[in-house]
């Protein structure tokens, strides 16, 4: 690859491309006549298996948006558009900074940090509010397990910046499949299921399999073991500043999904976009799952299949017990997790962009 040459391909179109990747923030309901600084409605950067990058975006107010990489321009076009970006060199986590000629621009990434020893790492920001503001990205991760990094993925953490880590896993789980955590993270137990019920008996059949993850998606909400380590993560991302903050089960999808659909309802992203979040779960560990049931009798797969799985009425279970425990999500932030008013609104200035 010549090391000065960067191979960008722009196409610019009348109507926004439909997007098959990562689900995209647009401008809803109340958001429409909003005065963020931020002109973007939309924007997304998904990597290739060939190297190369397909950013998207639509922004309004703008004739004119350009997007850097290192430094160089490497597309440009009118307020909406879509432009593939090839010839890059290689790098931990590639950046662009999304500039429109009018406005406060975005820095944007893939979503997925490719490991070799995780299927589900990804960065949590990434998203626009109902306000208009954006989820800065760099700053919060969601994982499946860490038992299996690498030396080489260990020290990609330690670039990303990867100071705390949080094992939201039974004790069970951590004795058999002990994280790897880079150095000089510090490491913190916030198991969700403590002294919990939760998946004390295998189901049986199918049904049984959905009740026991809607069932666990309320213990999240208010069981005793939820509220103290949803407690310990909100505390630790609104009090570090130094952070990258890194939170993870198993799997990295009903813990760690209620987690990250929490932050992201807390900091006023739209409850379809959290969903389409959450549920991305079942794309990126697709390959995985695949790979458990194909090795299963019929009949056992058929029972495993909901457990491996995200639904959307797994993540409603866990806002309808905030709506019957707590009565609505900003009581839940503030009885269930300690985090009042004044909290919330250095959390949201932390870490929103606009």
């Amino acid at each position: 690859m010549k090391k000065a040459l960067l191979a960008a391909t722009v196409v610019a179109s009348a109507l926004a491309a439909s997007l098959v990747a990562a689900p995209l923030a647009s401008a809803t309901g109340r958001d429409r006549h909003d005065r963020s600084a931020v002109p973007f409605t939309e924007a997304t950067v998904t990597a290739g298996a060939d190297g190369s990058f397909t950013l998207r975006w639509k922004a309004r107010g703008t004739d004119r948006v350009e997007i850097e990489a290192n430094g160089k321009v490497v597309a440009k076009g009118g307020s909406q558009g879509t432009a593939v970006v090839k010839g890059l060199p290689a790098a931990d986590r590639q950046w662009f900074d999304f500039e429109p000629g009018r406005g406060q621009g975005l820095r944007l990434a893939d979503r997925l940090i490719k490991l070799d020893g995780t299927a589900n790492f990804r960065d949590a920001g990434g998203y626009r509010t109902s306000t208009g503001q954006w989820v800065r990205m760099g700053e919060i991760y969601r994982s499946d397990a860490l038992d299996k990094l690498t030396e080489n993925d260990l020290a990609k953490l330690r670039r990303l910046r990867v100071r705390t880590v949080f094992d939201l896993r039974t004790e069970d789980e951590r004795t058999k499949a002990a994280d790897k955590v880079p150095t000089g993270a510090t490491y913190v137990v916030a198991d969700v299921f403590a002294g919990s019920g939760s998946f004390q008996t295998m189901p049986r059949t199918p049904d049984e399999a959905v009740k026991a993850m809607v069932d666990a998606e309320r213990a999240m909400v208010s069981g005793a073991g939820g509220k103290k380590a949803y407690t310990q993560v909100f505390d630790s991302i609104e009090r570090d500043r130094g952070r990258s903050v890194l939170f993870h089960c198993t799997a990295g999808k009903d813990r760690t999904g209620w987690a990250g659909a929490a932050l992201l309802t807390a900091l006023g992203v739209p409850r379809e976009t959290v969903e389409a979040d959450y549920l991305a779960s079942n794309d990126y560990r697709k390959a995985a799952n695949d790979a458990i049931l194909s090795h299963l009798p019929a009949q056992q797969a058929a029972v495993y299949k909901p457990l491996l799985d995200v639904r959307p009425e797994y993540l409603n279970a866990g806002y309808d017990e905030v709506e019957a425990t707590y009565g609505s999500f900003d009581r839940y932030l503030k009885d269930g997790l300690g985090i009042d008013a004044r909290e919330l609104k250095e959390l949201k200035k932390d870490l929103l962009v606009g």
